[in-house]
């Protein structure tokens, strides 16, 4: 029964998490979609723009402008054939430009919509279409450029009247003889296919619209890309339609809807040629479109919601005009006159929780068909637990030492409190247990005991003893302390006084300066590393920690390299100088001077000396960027002098910062502040800290959790 009881709580979890999975991917679907459509939406209007200013350029340029103006102003033609001394000039100024702006050509049109001029022929005989004579209304009543979407060529014009003409006794009337070769040219030319126009005011020398400039522009190669430049997975798509529903940009699926009969298989383009109809079913799955139905006459809800004024943003399935059941977003551009929607396959879009959905299923069989394997796998698993604890028990009593409390844990081993079996002091003891035990996590262990072991100075943390386990268990023990590291100091009291800072930082510079005699550098100086505590009787005291990724700069091989042979990046991003992340570049005592910069920055200011999203932005700022000066990021007073200083440990060029911790150390205790931060304040602070619950019994060691994790990042694979 445990088993079928266990399948039915899964099968209850599997709902809830399928629809709150559903509703997560609903809610990030239509962040998407509305954001690609805004994105396209934005493209058209920056294209259109630009459109608009390069019409306006063209009509405003002084040689078309007189020559336009000039064949606008004089009197309608009689008939067919206005000689070349009239408009050579406007053609030859305007004919080499079009091209390569990317327009077919253009035409000259009058305050009567007669086209006086194509670049086509010289004169066509036509008047302005009657669909777009408002467009071109407006254009001559407030004298702005307007832009005329896509529609059929045959559209551009219609032949002039009779009446539009003056009498002509002798040809039988230009309607007869011109309007009929202009059209055929025109087809000839262009074909049956769709256009779009730009037109801008023509004025004359006293700034009066007497006309407009239009320029033929092919929608297939600009406006169909314009409008599609984001688009989401492998089918969606963002297309344009006017409100009759007739798409009027170019559909991705071209070749789809030709074999689905949506489309002739001689149209080479949607545009013009497809209504955004419901067919009521997949036409890709084979579905038929019944004969005699309304329904297939009703529009996409897409394109309907857009018509009807309403932006849709919708992640509930709809089918879309090939039946395919499709997510999008749509709106209405009355700027332009047409609707815009962006959409994708739903089965694309809710992958993940087809995905999911399967996942539970096989789940739940599997928990019904496997019963006798959940109850071994929960003996197993309470056999195990008896190892683990006995385990534990043999890790409570360490060499000479017995463990106590665990204190801190890293990526590299586990902190306790430990006392020693004969002295009877509290000391901190870290481990390095089997299971994260490698080749290398060991030789970095062993290193960085060995080496702190040469270090003596009273701020550095002393170690006492290591070795390893009859377990294979590596241990090493130090002095424990009690009291906080500079971040949690910083995060929990805020920026501190400049004197402390001052009394803080010379202190870790005398760490640093016995150190660096002895060929070390640390690599690893930040809050975290810095320990505060009250020793000796003595307030204020400084220990600096954590010597994992410490380094002989003086040694043959100063760097450390993957098992490739390419440099590794390690140490913690905010406090790394420029030279530990510039390929080719070593590091030396004056990396830690920096280091050392940055931590006193975060003291005064609370803030990081850089702000960025991700790793690789911050050591991006840690080569190229200067700080903001720590006056700009706090109220807390600091004084020029500190803030040049501070500065000075932060340059890009290691001759310009501090050449020595002793030369820092002694540019600190020289400054005016140097002598606010007295015993009798820190003294006061400490009895205040250490009366507070939070206070009581901190273990002090590197590997204590900190915001600031330390990172070891392969250069080399990095910059592929």
């Amino acid at each position: 029964m445990l088993p079928v009881a266990i399948a039915g709580l899964v099968a209850l979890f599997g709902w809830w998490g399928n629809e709150r999975l559903r509703a997560t991917i609903e809610g990030e679907l239509q962040t998407q979609l509305s954001a690609t459509l805004n994105a396209n939406v934005t493209a058209l209007g920056i294209w259109a723009t630009n459109q608009t200013r390069l019409a306006m350029a063209l009509a405003d340029d002084p040689v078309v402008r007189q020559s336009a103006t000039a064949i606008l102003q004089a009197p309608p033609p009689r008939r067919e054939g206005r000689p070349l001394t009239e408009t050579g000039t406007f053609l030859e100024e305007l004919r080499p430009r079009l091209a390569p702006l990317g327009y077919r050509y253009a035409q000259l049109v009058d305050t009567n919509m007669l086209v006086r001029v194509s670049s086509l022929r010289p004169q066509t005989g036509n008047v302005v279409s009657d669909a777009h004579t408002n467009k071109f209304a407006l254009l001559l009543a407030t004298g702005q450029p307007v832009i005329i979407t896509p529609f059929r060529q045959e559209m551009l014009t219609q032949q002039r009247r009779f009446r539009d003409f003056p009498p002509d006794s002798g040809n039988g009337g230009p309607m007869r003889q011109f309007g009929r070769r202009t059209q055929a040219a025109a087809a000839g030319s262009l074909g049956n296919q769709a256009l779009m126009q730009v037109a801008a005011p023509v004025r004359n020398d006293a700034g009066a619209v007497v006309g407009a400039l239009a320029l033929i522009i092919d929608p297939d190669k600009e406006f169909s890309h314009i409008i599609s430049v984001a688009r989401l997975g492998s089918t969606g798509e963002t297309y344009a339609f006017d409100q009759t529903g007739l798409m009027i940009s170019q559909s991705r699926f071209v070749s789809q809807l030709k074999r689905l009969g949506l489309l002739n298989a001689t149209n080479s383009s949607s545009a013009l040629n497809l209504r955004l109809n419901d067919p009521g079913g997949d036409l890709t799955r084979g579905f038929k479109v019944p004969e005699h139905e309304p329904y297939v006459r009703l529009l996409t809800r897409l394109a309907a919601s857009a018509i009807n004024g309403e932006n849709e943003v919708d992640a509930i399935p709809a089918r879309d005009y090939r039946g395919v059941p499709v997510v999008g977003a749509s709106c209405w551009l009355p700027r332009f006159g047409f609707g815009v929607a962006t959409q994708i396959d739903a089965n694309e879009a809710f992958r993940p929780l087809r995905v999911l959905q399967v996942v539970f299923v096989v789940l739940v069989l599997s928990l019904l068909l496997c019963a006798t394997g959940m109850f071994v796998f929960s003996y197993a698993s309470l056999s195990w637990r008896q190892r683990l604890n006995a385990m534990e028990l043999k890790l409570k009593q360490l060499g000479q030492y017995t463990l106590e409390e665990k204190v801190g844990e890293g990526g590299m081993g586990v902190v306790y409190r430990a006392k020693h079996a004969l002295l009877r002091r509290d000391t901190a003891v870290k481990l390095l247990l089997p299971g994260r035990a490698n080749e290398a996590a060991i030789a970095r262990f062993e290193r960085e005991v060995c080496l702190t072991c040469q270090l003596t100075h009273p701020n550095t943390i002393q170690v006492y003893d290591y070795g390893h386990t009859p377990e294979g268990i590596f241990y090493y023990a130090m002095e424990f302390l009690r009291g906080v590291n500079l971040h949690d100091l910083v995060v929990r009291f805020g920026p501190q006084p400049e004197g402390r800072v001052i009394h803080i930082l010379a202190q870790v510079c005398a760490s640093l300066a016995e150190a660096h005699a002895l060929g070390l550098i640390h690599r690893d100086i930040k809050p975290g590393n810095v320990f505060l505590c009250r020793r000796g009787g003595v307030p204020d005291c400084v220990k600096v920690l954590d010597f994992g990724l410490v380094r002989d700069f003086r040694s043959a091989d100063p760097e450390p390299v993957d098992g490739e042979g390419d440099r590794v990046i390690e140490g913690t991003a905010w406090f790394m100088p420029p030279e530990a992340v510039q390929a080719g570049a070593t590091t030396d005592p004056r990396s830690d001077i920096y280091s050392l910069g940055a931590v006193g920055y975060f003291m005064l200011t609370r803030s990081y000396i850089f702000d960025a999203e991700s790793v690789d932005d911050i050591q991006q700022k840690q080569l190229d960027d200067a700080p903001v000066p720590p006056t700009r990021r706090t109220a807390n007073p600091i004084s020029a002098e500190m803030e040049q200083l501070l500065l000075q440990c932060l340059e890009k060029d290691r001759d310009r910062r501090p050449q020595s911790a002793n030369e820092l150390r002694e540019a600190l205790l020289a400054l005016e502040a140097a002598a606010e931060w007295t015993t009798e304040a820190s003294t006061a602070w400490w009895k205040d800290f250490e009366s507070k619950p939070t206070s009581a019994a901190s273990g002090a060691e590197a590997e204590i959790p900190s915001a600031l994790p330390t990172l070891s990042v392969d250069l080399a694979g990095r910059m592929k």
